[in-house]
Formats: C-alpha cells, structure tokens, sequence
C-alpha cells in the first residue's frame, strides 16, 4: 500500500476516495430504489412541484415549463453531440488535437455507461402525473442527468485544462454543475423521473466524470494529452 500512496500525488487520492464515496452512495441509492425504500420520498417531491388541484398543471406560470423543456434538452444526446463536437474543434484549435480525441473518447463511453446502467435497473418511470415531454428508454438513473454530468463536466475539465487562470479553470467548472443541476431538476419538473432517478443519474455521471480528469492528469503526465497549464 505505501508504495501505491508514494506514487500518487494528493489530489488524485482525494479525487478517488471522493469516486469510491460516490459509487458507494450509488450502491446504496440502488438497493433502496429497487426495495422500493425511496417511494414516499419520491412521490413528495414530484407532487410538491405540481398544482394539488391539478396534477397535469407544474408550479409556476407557462414560461416556466417552456424553459424547462428548454433546459432539459441541454441533456439531451443532440445538444450534448453538437456541444462536445463544438468543444473537440476548439481543442483543435488550440493545437490540443490529443485532447480532443480524449474528450471524444470520454464522453462517447459515458454514453455507453448511461446506456448500460439503465438498462440493467429498468425501473418504469413514474406514473403520478402527466408527462412534460417525451422519452424513450426506463427511468433509473435518469439518463438525462447522468450524460449532462458526464457531458457538461468533462467538458469543463478539459476547458479548464487548457485555461492558465485559475478563476476560468473555476468558471467552466461551476457553469458545468449549475447546467447539470438544472437538466436533473427539469426532469423531476416535467413528470418523467422520480427524484432518486435524477441524484443516480448525477453521482454516477460525476464519478465518471472525475475518473475521467484523473486520466487526463495520467496520460498529460506522461506526454500522451497535451498538459494541464497553471496559472497565468
């Protein structure tokens, strides 16, 4: 163990012991979702955001829900396509083309991820209310939660990567989490997840999404990606 400990640095063991946290709450999540322990918890807060004398009817005027449906395509597989094909070009750019093709092959296998996970749970979407919008697929983890962490936050990652000052590292960043919250809580909003599907969806993405910073760090050590610049 203390050889494993000497070769990595603080940061990168901070940054795994927070990944272990997060897939086991993941677990835990799991097992409660599927012993029906997360029920009561989930039929509250889907109810809270609806009209108690019309449940077809979400809280707020209409240009609420009109931004929500908004909101909820930023965690969609065409905006988050377009938006990572948009990011590898600026990489390229900037002469980072390794960082490109790296975020490519993140955010590509975090798809798959998404995709896997719901199909191994397969738990029916919630059936209290009217749907906001459409869907395709099951409801645990939240599929659009879990690609606009994995999505939105390696994006930010390596954004940042490639940022001198540190408060544009912090920037992209924080812009990343307050977009992926916001696409979890739209889904809630609009009817086609339960709560528990959406804080799944948003601690298995950001686990991916930290692995996949911790590979960055690894393959820039080694000259594989372009490295990591400090501040200006």
């Amino acid at each position: 163990m203390r050889p494993f400990l000497d070769r990595v640095d603080a940061r990168t063991l901070v940054t795994l012991l927070v990944i272990a946290a997060g897939l086991w709450v993941f677990e835990a999540l799991a097992d409660e979702v599927m012993e029906g322990g997360t029920h009561a918890v989930d039929e509250t807060l889907l109810l809270a955001l609806r009209s108690p004398t019309d449940l077809s009817d979400p809280i707020g005027p209409k240009a609420v829900e009109t931004a929500m449906r908004d909101i909820t395509a930023l965690g969609g597989i065409t905006v988050l396509t377009f938006v990572t094909l948009s990011v590898m070009g600026a990489l390229a750019l900037r002469r980072h083309g390794r960082s490109a093709l790296f975020l490519g092959f993140a955010v590509g296998s975090g798809q798959i991820l998404a995709h896997f996970a719901k199909a191994l749970f397969d738990r029916p979407r919630p059936d209290l209310v009217p749907y906001g919008t459409e869907f395709v697929s099951t409801s645990f983890p939240s599929g659009h939660s879990l690609m606009a962490a994995v999505t939105w936050l390696t994006l930010a990652v390596m954004l940042a990567r490639a940022e001198r000052q540190r408060r544009m590292k912090v920037y992209w960043v924080t812009l990343a989490a307050i977009v992926t919250m916001m696409v979890g809580v739209s889904r809630v909003y609009l009817g086609v997840h339960w709560p528990s599907d959406v804080l799944a969806g948003w601690i298995l993405g950001a686990a991916w999404a930290l692995l996949c910073l911790i590979a960055a760090r690894w393959l820039g050590r080694r000259g594989r990606i372009e490295p990591e610049r400090g501040d200006g």
